[in-house]
């Protein structure tokens, strides 16, 4: 901790001005009012101090700012820290006639000037509540800034990178000591070459010893920690005219970042309770943020005993050294590149190497980065430049420098290898692979024998199994084609529940009754009864059978079999006994049971859900009617969403189609799908972020919550979003026995996943990995999709905010009922 020793309380009668007492100093610097040594201008909040000090035994002067009442004047900025005032106490910090600040020696010399042209008489110089020290001219515009010109630490709202116009840099250089602010060793800055990233510098002899990696759309692709706290606020801005990046935090939290002169880089944030700085972030936490550690082509993991290890496709350099733990050679590739039939593998959760050798296309999609790539036979590894939205392409060419992994990584690089690799690595596996075909086929010997067998004694079986009911299995006839399920007569399903009794219904959804059952051995079950006017027609029926019965996963509700017999058209599920979603977080009486432990976990639940639809199943499935009463709960409160008569297969290549029969539930359909008939996974992300949403609120979208302007929940979150009250938003019966932070976080994430356009909203498996690290940093969302319910508008709300209601899809639309 740097202390200021030495606080001067002398004053100095100096070219004719009026003697200035330190109570007298006011809070701003004019022409005719400078500050003296010995006193000090306070911020209005009376947070930060600007004044003359002295540090340890010496003899120095400097001009600086501190925090105000922070004990051991913390320094966060020197104006003359290459220039000191020495063995003088009357030093005066004036306006010069040419409008210019500068600091005057006793002797009447000039150490130290803020050299702007302007020739303003009038200026004024003034210390903000930021701790930006902010000089104006006669009109009020701004002519000058500390934050322009930093020293060793950033502070909330300063910018850190260039002024391409201008050619300003701002950037931190390190103390020289403790107790000495003039020039250290080190440099943090940003580079502009490639994709832009900070790197930090020792400058004796050039030596790299940190880098964050590029922004990502979600943070710095080498600093996952970014987003731990909600309290923060981040920007990269990027423009013909500028780079930079900026930091924001809540006004009632200090936090500071600076670069020791022992060249580390270190986030802290003060601690009133302890009245101490608590260090959150450091450059040097492990071994693999050293930059290099693992030399070219090589990758640093801390999870590993060894450290380093060599990318896919290459080995070490040096073997001796690399088994003494000394990666720094890097590796080299097996087999070189033939540029004709090279591959591309893909590296996860990694910070992407080194971008001063990249080039970057903000709009390219990842298949098409993967063209270019390949096209360029010098380009040796390419990745989406923006995970968040999912496009941009980076490509790197010629070693691959500073890779790691992290355990919570979000981010992918995939690596150029020549083509035989993969071939030699297929080789080594020959042997496995032809002891697993052996086995393959014995065993599918042992299956068709089976059978043969089964079906001989298959009536016998279902008998025993379904307690003596006519029924069979289908594959592949005629309307039952592919349902592979038991058929239960409907006999069965009468005495199951009570002759479709009403003190057995449980539910009623938009295609007809649910109700409870059991069968023989007391196994319940939920037998989903289509009215004979259902809007599920015989594809809809089908579609869910065929579906769902190649599904698997915890939470998707299983289906057990199904009923055709007449007009009849049942489908028979495991019985969840908490009914829907809705009957909790929709009843008052209901939704204190749903803690906040409880709404996350069902959040993630219904995630991991839709990850396995997307993505991890055989097929990639569009559930389209995503919504509360779909969603069951078991008796443990897990969620198995519901309902695939909707649902539509796609093929791994394809993630997008076009309707001219839009169905779903009013309130949970993205605008796209509702107005244009497209739908594709970022349908159902919409829908998830609506659900999300109406958890954590305990409120249904199409309610009505601001009622001056008719507001739907999309808006109504919107708006308390951008006022900076989403806690507002938060279900008052909900316990708060968990992380607040957790709760912000659901909503910041469903604010995302309702973003008007389909390519603003995250996908599914980074919708996860948002939900369940809090390392990774979220980007800000922007306006949502049916901002307001166009037939409420008042007369006067402006007309570019209506929409026109009418469509030419036939519509299918669904009411709302609980199970």
């Amino acid at each position: 901790m740097r202390e200021v020793t030495q606080r001067s309380i002398l004053t100095f009668f100096f070219f004719n001005f009026n003697l200035i007492t330190p109570s007298m100093a006011g809070d701003s610097i004019t022409p005719t009012q400078p500050l003296k040594d010995g006193q000090t201008l306070i911020s209005s909040n009376e947070t930060f101090e600007l004044g003359f000090f002295t540090l340890g035994d010496s003899n120095n002067r400097y001009v600086g700012i501190w925090y105000h009442k922070i004990p051991n004047e913390t320094i966060v900025w020197v104006a003359n820290r290459d220039n000191p005032l020495v063995n003088d106490s009357g030093g005066v910090l004036w306006i010069h006639n040419d409008g210019n600040l500068v600091l005057i020696h006793g002797s009447g010399n000039v150490v130290w000037s803020s050299k702007i042209e302007t020739n303003s008489t009038d200026s004024i110089a003034r210390i903000g509540d930021d701790g930006n020290f902010v000089l104006t001219d006669s009109t009020g515009k701004l002519a000058w800034q500390s934050f322009d010109h930093p020293t060793d630490t950033i502070l909330s709202g300063m910018k850190v990178g260039w002024g391409l116009q201008t050619g300003l840099n701002r950037s931190l250089t390190s103390w020289r000591s403790p107790n000495d602010p003039s020039s250290g060793d080190y440099k943090f800055y940003m580079d502009i070459h490639g994709s832009p990233q900070f790197m930090l510098r020792r400058l004796l002899d050039s030596i790299l010893m940190f880098r964050t990696g590029p922004w990502n759309g979600l943070g710095f692709s080498g600093i996952p920690e970014m987003n731990v706290y909600n309290m923060f606020h981040y920007e990269f801005i990027q423009t013909q005219t500028e780079v930079y990046f900026t930091l924001f935090m809540r006004s009632d939290i200090k936090t500071r970042m600076i670069l020791l002169p022992t060249g580390v880089l270190e986030r802290y944030v003060w601690v009133e309770q302890k009245q101490g700085w608590n260090q959150l972030w450091a450059s040097s936490k492990d071994q693999c943020n050293n930059y290099g550690t693992c030399g070219p082509n090589g990758i640093c993991n801390t999870s590993d005993i060894n450290v380093c290890d060599c990318l896919s496709g290459f080995k070490p350099k040096s073997p001796k050294d690399w088994y003494l733990k000394d990666g720094s050679d890097g590796c080299l590739r097996k087999t070189e590149l033939d540029c004709k039939g090279d591959v591309f593998v893909a590296v996860s959760s990694v910070k992407v190497p080194d971008t001063s050798n990249s080039t970057v296309d903000k709009e390219m999609s990842l298949d098409a980065c993967r063209d270019a790539c390949a096209k360029d036979c010098s380009c040796t590894a390419y990745a989406t430049a923006n995970i968040s939205s999912g496009r941009g392409c980076l490509m790197w060419f010629g070693d691959l420098w500073d890779t790691r992994t992290f355990v919570d990584g979000v981010q992918v690089i995939y690596l150029r290898l020549a083509a035989s690799e993969i071939s030699q690595n297929d080789k080594h596996g020959h042997k496995k692979k032809l002891i697993g075909i052996v086995a393959a086929i014995v065993v599918s010997i042992m299956l068709l024998l089976g059978s043969i067998f089964c079906f001989l004694w298959k009536k016998k079986f279902i008998k025993a199994r379904w307690g003596g009911n006519k029924n069979i299995y289908y594959s592949d006839r005629s309307s039952k084609e592919g349902m592979d399920l038991p058929l239960f007569d409907l006999d069965t399903m009468k005495m199951a529940t009570d002759n479709f009794s009403d003190t057995n219904k449980i539910g009623e959804g938009g295609f007809g009754p649910v109700y409870k059952g059991s069968l023989k051995g007391d196994q319940k079950i939920a037998v989903k009864r289509l009215s004979r006017n259902s809007t599920q027609g015989p594809d809809e029926f089908k579609n869910e059978v065929v579906l769902i019965a190649k599904l698997q996963h915890r939470n998707l509700v299983r289906l057990l079999g199904c009923c055709i017999e007449g007009d009849e058209r049942m489908l028979i599920y495991e019985y969840m006994p908490n009914k829907s979603l809705d009957t909790f977080i929709f009843d008052v009486t209901k939704s204190p049971s749903l803690a906040g432990r409880t709404r996350l976990d069902i959040i993630m639940g219904i995630a991991r859900g839709l990850v396995y639809l997307h993505q991890d199943s055989r097929f990639r499935i569009i559930h389209r009617d995503l919504k509360v009463s779909n969603i069951l709960l078991d008796k443990e409160m897990n969620p198995k969403i519901s309902d695939f008569g909707l649902a539509r297969i796609f093929r791994e290549d394809h993630g997008e189609a076009n309707t001219r029969r839009v169905v779903g539930t009013y309130g949970y359909m993205s605008p796209e799908y509702a107005m244009d008939g497209v739908f594709s996974v970022k349908s159902d992300v919409f829908s998830f972020g609506v659900l999300v949403l109406e958890i954590m609120s305990g409120k249904k979208n199409h309610g009505v919550y601001q009622s001056e302007i008719h507001l739907n929940l999309l808006a109504h979150a919107w708006h308390l979003w951008k006022e900076g009250n989403v806690l507002e938003l938060l279900d008052t019966s909900m316990d708060y026995s968990w992380s607040i932070s957790k709760a912000i976080r659901c909503i910041h994430v469903g604010l995302l996943c309702v973003q008007e356009r389909a390519e603003d909203r995250p996908t599914m498996p980074c919708v996860v990995t948002m939900l369940s690290s809090e390392t990774v940093m979220l980007p800000q969302p922007r306006q949502p999709g049916f901002y307001a319910r166009t037939n409420d508008l008042p007369p006067d709300w402006p007309t570019e905010q209506k929409q026109e209601s009418c469509s030419i899809n036939e519509i299918t639309m669904t009411r709302i009922h609980a199970r």
